[in-house]
């Protein structure tokens, strides 16, 4: 292994730590397709919930198995019928369903409980744990058509899973339901994963679907913003249903929902380990947002903005002076790292503000955060009663020019700010009347 790799390596196992750490003993529900059971990478996905399991994450898995019902109806010479995207599901379909379910159960156990040999986690199996905990009721007759044994959850034990869980097992459910006289229902996975984070109040969904167009999701939004972006947005149907249940988890108190594409490789564990993901999250909030400043975040923006003090973008500022001008920094986080900061200093006697400090980390430029930032900012100054706001730059002057700032020279500044004027950075001034 040459001196790149390893520093490779143990970057990225560093950037990992904190995510290991948090979510250790936290409960997350896993959703994957029949045609996920069915794929050849399906083997790759036993091995990254392995690692889960093997750092300390309760996991609770569910199965759809699609696919598998619709070759044991062909195969018993049955025609599947829909309405309204749901499988109508008489006797006969009813058999092929528990046939196919019930196969396919075995096989996913068998596949958590081999030792992983040949893997990083080999001599390590996961013991699973399955049982009766959903409990459904008939979806009935709608508009006209009678479902017959597709059901709807009515009920998830919640205590038993989580004594399982308690037993340090891996809960595996899959898409059947069960009523107090004894009834059995078909039902869909991914309402038995929703239903089944809600009731545990986990604190992830994990959505691992088919058609997930990533490159198309957002990388966040809150459960209010889904409806609105899928009306804009041409999503696949698979796509637009998961966002739509991770909307509904979130919105009842799962902690976040993730959708991922399960066709990426590794996808799991860059969604969970790493600050960006490659999915989308729905979330209330948290994540990332824009506030103003507090104490503890002073580290943050002392690591932030060093690399810009060094290479002379901005000018020094020691972290005692920091913590004095505190108050008026605002701070963008993401995922409790500072990603950009700026401050606003006002001269109220003038009418004017300063705006300093601007700075965005490498990793998220060019991606409109530094307008966000200044925005906000014009707005507080106009709160604050502020008819113009003035910055000294000696690297971004276009940047500011082409957001309305103008050049002005030291007369333009208040009295007291001109006598701090720095004659060895030679900054350029700009002036924006709001």
């Amino acid at each position: 292994m040459n001196t790149g790799d390893t520093h490779s390596i143990v970057g990225w196992f560093r950037a990992a730590a904190p995510y290991i750490n948090r979510h250790r003993g936290k409960t997350f529900v896993v959703y994957f397709s029949g045609e996920a059971v069915a794929g050849d990478s399906f083997e790759s996905l036993v091995h990254d919930l392995g690692l889960l399991h093997a750092l300390g994450i309760r996991l609770v898995l569910v199965s759809g198995a699609r696919p598998q019902i619709e070759a044991r109806l062909s195969a018993s010479g049955l025609k599947p019928r829909y309405a309204e995207g749901l499988r109508i599901t008489d006797l006969n379909t009813l058999d092929a369903v528990l046939e196919a379910v019930g196969r396919l159960r075995v096989l996913i156990e068998a596949r958590l409980s081999l030792s992983l040999d040949n893997t990083p986690m080999s001599g390590r199996k996961i013991s699973v744990s399955s049982g009766n905990f959903i409990s459904a009721r008939p979806l009935g007759v709608r508009n006209g058509v009678d479902f017959q044994h597709t059901g709807e959850v009515r009920k998830v034990d919640a205590e038993a899973i989580r004594l399982q869980l308690d037993n340090h097992q891996c809960v595996l459910l899959s898409p059947l339901g069960y009523s107090p006289t004894g009834e059995v229902f078909n039902l869909r996975a991914e309402e038995v994963a929703r239903e089944t984070a809600v009731a545990l109040k986990a604190d992830k969904l994990i959505l691992l679907g088919e058609e997930v167009t990533a490159a198309s999701l957002p990388t966040q939004l809150a459960p209010d913003e889904v409806e609105p972006w899928l009306a804009d947005a041409a999503a696949p149907e698979n796509m637009a249903r998961l966002l739509r249940h991770a909307a509904r988890a979130v919105s009842r108190g799962v902690g976040r929902a993730h959708l991922l594409d399960r066709g990426i490789d590794g996808g799991l564990l860059l969604e969970l380990f790493t600050r960006d993901g490659v999915g989308a999250m729905v979330c209330e909030s948290g994540y990332e947002g824009l506030r103003d400043a507090v104490i503890d975040d002073v580290g943050g923006i002392v690591e932030l903005i060093a690399p810009l003090e060094a290479e002379g973008v901005l000018a020094r500022r020691s972290r005692e002076q920091l913590e004095l001008d505190i108050g008026n920094f605002v701070v963008i986080e993401r995922d409790g790292m500072i990603i950009a900061c700026s401050a606003i200093y006002p001269f109220p006697d003038d009418g004017v503000g300063e705006i300093a400090c601007l700075a965005v980390h490498q990793d998220y430029r060019n991606q409109q955060r530094g307008d966000i930032m200044l925005r906000y900012l014009e707005k507080r100054a106009v709160e604050l009663g502020l008819d113009k706001l003035f910055v000294l730059s000696t690297h971004t002057m276009h940047w500011f020019i082409e957001r309305g700032y103008r050049q002005a020279s030291l007369d333009d500044l208040p009295v007291e700010r001109a006598a701090l004027y720095n004659y060895q950075r030679r900054s350029k001034i700009f002036v924006k009347t709001l």
